[in-house]
């Protein structure tokens, strides 16, 4: 790329096409002769960039103010160039005073303060004149340096640990936080964000894949937990408590209304187990009495609560439930009817169907805004931030999670999250990223060539009249 200066500061962008390779960054080629050959032609418009930078409206009006800024410095140096001739001229053509002196020495150090200064700016994004120079055309030679060493000061400056601390702090996150979320209003906007990821989890899941998981779990859970000495002591404390009567209560009742509806079956069965050999009559009433006194039994032990039977039932499981925690035979036998209880395609399958019935049920009150669940996550949250808002160790201990966890992030990822910046930067066309720079600060470094063209013409009067003062 080649540019040379024209008036107003434009440029006229040349590619220099070389058959054997392309030119070098920056504009640093001038057009020559070399191995194969050389041939320019003028360029209407930028390439695309590679970097995928976009010159919008607001760049183009930054670059008409660049441009601006450039006629109004070459201006200026031009002016100095002509009172420099002028006072030159009327030294010796009209002999002019002293004062033509001085002015000619101003203009003169003007004149090299300016020129420095452009060569200063311009080496910056191209090569002044298109000349090889070594340390010109910094930014586009220097983007990827300049890339990896901005994402070190980042990393060294920005993502250190005691930094992102502070600054955390300074924001007081938890007051502001539980402030916000004791609004009505903010806490119904959580919820319903909360809401709306809830479902999109529960409709991104496969169920057959946490089905899957969560039968396993269970069971991997039920198998490995011994359940024996748990339900030992429930049934110890249940008949420490009579809680067990009611169960015994109600199984009486039942036996003796099944008893009363199913007389004759239970005669015939104590009439079919009698010898063949025994008269029929003397069955019937064997049967009978069997029968009355079953009825009789089960009418006593259900009207009476000290029936005697009633005690045995309760030493029973109360031996029972001693069995279970200390017995190992008992033991072993209730972990095999476990284990045999598990492996029934039944059991699995109603394990199975646990995570359909949850899902839809999560799914269901997510989507009502008067749900249980959406209620109570609301005042939960209003709750919080009433707290957060008022309790200071609450505040603290909230402020020091996510310190903790943004300064982990920080330190650990230090290095992937300073690569975005240089990765960015070395994607980054040269060309463009010259020119996009140039547009932002252009016009700024512009008045750096004027200030050097001013205090240039400055520093030269002061050192001819300090010269002159002393006869120099």
């Amino acid at each position: 790329m080649q540019t040379k200066p024209a008036t107003g500061g434009r440029q006229e962008h040349m590619d220099i096409v070389k058959s054997g390779g392309d030119g070098g960054s920056g504009g640093g080629d001038t057009p020559g002769d070399t191995a194969g050959g050389t041939r320019t032609r003028a360029r209407a418009a930028p390439p695309p960039a590679r970097g995928g930078f976009v010159f919008n409206a607001s760049d183009e009006e930054r670059r008409r103010g660049v441009r601006r800024m450039k006629a109004t410095a070459t201006g200026l140096l031009l002016l100095v160039a002509l009172v420099y001739v002028l006072a030159k001229y009327a030294q010796h053509a009209w002999g002019a005073g002293g004062w033509a002196g001085y002015v000619a020495a101003a203009a003169e150090a003007g004149m090299v303060g300016a020129l420095a200064d452009w060569f200063a700016v311009t080496a910056l994004f191209r090569r002044p004149l298109g000349l090889p120079i070594p340390h010109t055309a910094i930014i586009p030679t220097k983007k990827d340096q300049l890339g990896v060493s901005l994402g070190e000061f980042v990393g060294e400056n920005f993502l250190s640990a005691d930094v992102v601390r502070a600054r955390l702090h300074a924001l007081g996150i938890g007051g502001r936080l539980g402030a916000w979320l004791a609004e009505p209003e903010h806490a119904d906007r959580v919820t319903a964000e909360l809401a709306t990821a809830l479902r999109g989890a529960l409709t991104v899941l496969r169920d057959s894949d946490v089905q899957a998981v969560v039968g396993e779990a269970i069971t991997r859970r039920a198998e490995s937990a011994e359940i024996a000495p748990g339900l030992g002591k429930t049934l110890e404390r249940v008949v420490a408590d009579g809680g067990h009567h009611r169960a015994v209560d109600l199984i009486c009742a039942k036996a003796h209304d099944w008893l009363v509806t199913h007389g004759d079956s239970v005669m015939d069965a104590v009439q079919g187990g009698a010898p063949g050999w025994t008269p029929r009559f003397v069955d019937r009433k064997i049967g009978d009495r069997v029968y009355k006194e079953l009825l009789r039994f089960v009418t006593e032990m259900r009207d009476m609560p000290g029936h005697p039977a009633r005690g045995a039932v309760d030493r029973f499981l109360t031996d029972f439930a001693a069995d279970l925690q200390s017995d190992t035979a008992t033991r072993a036998r209730v972990e095999r009817i476990k284990s045999e209880i598990l492996a029934r395609g039944e059991v699995q399958d109603v394990i199975a169907s646990a995570w359909t019935a949850v899902r839809s049920m999560m799914i269901s009150a997510a989507e009502d805004e008067q749900s249980e669940l959406r209620l109570r996550v609301r005042s939960s949250l209003m709750s919080l931030g009433a707290r957060l808002a008022t309790d200071g160790r609450l505040q603290d201990k909230l402020e020091g999670w996510i310190e903790g966890a943004v300064v982990y992030v920080v330190t650990t990822y230090r290095t992937e999250i300073t690569s975005l910046i240089t990765d960015t930067v070395a994607g980054w066309d040269a060309e463009h990223t010259s020119r996009k720079i140039e547009a932002h600060i252009g016009r700024d470094l512009q008045f750096i060539r004027i200030n050097g063209t001013v205090v240039g013409a400055l520093a030269g009067l002061l050192i001819y009249t300090i010269s002159q003062a002393f006869g120099a």
